[in-house]
């Protein structure tokens, strides 16, 4: 029995090995689908809560008050306020992180991997933009043009990952790597757009807040709870200077330090010699279930140096892998999607609700097709190994899929006084939603299935999407 225990861990450890290459891309995308997935399922419980018979406690939820006071000044918000300004700071923090490692090491990390996503997001980003406003411009509710402008990463990966089979692998990381670059764009329109009446003191505390952090990282701390704390004080100085909070969340990711304690020579030197140790120890020894104190000090030792082989943002990303797809998305798309449908054809049919499901379903493939076919026919890029053109119109479609962004722009655009805009916005981000799943995966089916000779395995493919 412990020769086949000994066995098993031995295959278990070859298989391990065989699968590094894969694993970071393969854990994003895992993660993604099934979060996609977790999503879906928020926005139709918020949907059917908001006009079932008990519509009037869901939106008795959204409006529970909760205090925060720290030092005598007191923070007084309903649940909505807490959820969108202050959980999806941590949403936008994991954005921000993804996107740096993306530029730092990534799918955006030299010119020529990011020149097709980021052209493509370019001008995804821009065609929505302009439909919207042939819709709206002049008229009060154009401040919404920024609504169609991004794409649902996880919904877009888990619509995707359902006919994975039949499609190239890399178009998956090409649609990762266009929504990533989509999101940048996002955030840049939020900060410069979305920014009402600056408080100059506010604004100071957070550049003061944001030099701190800085100096942290050029000092070498490598711990996360200096970043977690000055991090809340930044949240607190954009919540309270105009640019809109979720804006912290970036700035802190951008300035988590990326860089190791350890080198690569140095830790598998470092891990080498402990895990040497530990075999002479062991040799010979009959098995037990606990471990002698010296034991436990090697095995302590090799989880500081597997700690410093890893950067603060390493840390922080994998930190909240989880809670943000599972958790705070999930919460953000309950407590937003909650349309009540009275009159629904006819604000459908309104200017604010075209403009958006338009530039979504039109503008978002127009977009991303013609600057992919463009760029390409000028030279300037070269489609992913085993993408072809007719893949394209289905991928952009996908990308039509907002919800998320969507939704956090849409509440951005639209004040109070303009409740009305609000709801033609939100119902014609879950329509379109749901229409460019559909036709997505539809266009995407049609493209064709993909013949082992004409793309790579996805071993191969995903190894070299993550080198």
């Amino acid at each position: 029995m412990r020769n086949l225990w000994h066995r098993q861990g031995a295959e278990d450890q070859r298989s391990l090995v065989r699968r590094l290459p894969l694993l970071p891309f393969q854990e994003f995308a895992q993660t993604e689908t099934a979060s996609g997935f977790l999503l879906v399922s928020a926005l139709l419980l918020g949907f059917l809560w908001a006009n079932s018979p008990w519509s009037a406690s869901y939106f008795h939820l959204l409006e529970i008050p909760l205090t925060v006071g720290v030092a005598g000044t007191q923070l007084d918000y309903p649940l909505h306020t807490w959820i969108n300004d202050g959980l999806m700071t941590i949403f936008f923090l994991l954005v921000g992180l993804e996107l740096k490692r993306e530029i730092l090491v990534g799918e955006l990390s030299t010119p020529r991997q990011a020149a097709l996503p980021v052209l493509a997001a370019i001008s995804g980003a821009t065609c929505p933009a302009v439909i919207y406003l042939l819709w709206n411009a002049g008229s009060p509710a154009a401040r919404g043009w920024g609504i169609p402008m991004a794409t649902d990463i996880a919904l877009a990966l888990a619509v995707l990952s359902l006919m994975s089979r039949r499609l190239p692998p890399a178009l998956k990381v090409f649609l990762s790597a266009l929504a990533i670059a989509d999101d940048l764009i996002a955030v840049l329109v939020i900060a410069i757009f979305y920014t009402q009446g600056l408080n100059w003191v506010a604004l100071a505390i957070a550049g003061g807040v944001a030099g701190g952090l800085f100096l942290l990282g050029r000092l070498g701390w490598r711990r996360l709870w200096p970043y977690t704390l000055l991090g809340l004080v930044l949240w607190l100085a954009f919540f309270l200077s105009g640019v809109h909070a979720s804006i912290a969340g970036v700035v802190l990711a951008f300035l988590m330090p990326a860089r190791a304690q350890l080198d690569l020579p140095a830790f598998m030197a470092q891990t080498q010699e402990l895990l040497a140790q530990g075999s002479r120890e062991v040799v010979g020894a009959s098995p037990q279930w606990f471990l002698d104190q010296r034991q436990q000090s090697l095995i302590h030792a090799l989880e500081l140096v597997c700690k410093d082989v890893q950067a603060p943002l390493q840390r922080m990303e994998h930190l909240l892998q989880r809670w943000v797809p599972f958790v705070i998305i999930p919460l953000f798309a309950l407590v937003n999607a909650g349309v009540r449908l009275e009159g629904s054809l006819a604000q459908l049919l309104s200017p604010v609700s075209l403009g958006v499901a338009l530039g979504l379903l039109l503008g978002k493939p127009i977009g991303i097709v013609s600057a992919s076919w463009l760029a390409s026919r000028l030279g300037l890029v070269q489609l992913p190994e085993g993408v072809r053109f007719r893949h394209l119109p289905g991928l952009g479609t996908l990308a039509g899929i907002g919800f998320t962004m969507s939704l956090f722009i849409a509440n951005l655009a639209f004040e109070e006084t303009q409740a009305l805009a609000l709801t033609q916005a939100k119902l014609a981000i879950l329509v379109s939603g749901v229409m460019a799943s559909s036709l997505g995966a539809l266009l995407l089916r049609l493209s064709g299935t993909t013949h082992p000779s004409q793309a790579s395995s996805p071993a191969t493919t995903e190894a070299k999407a993550t080198r």
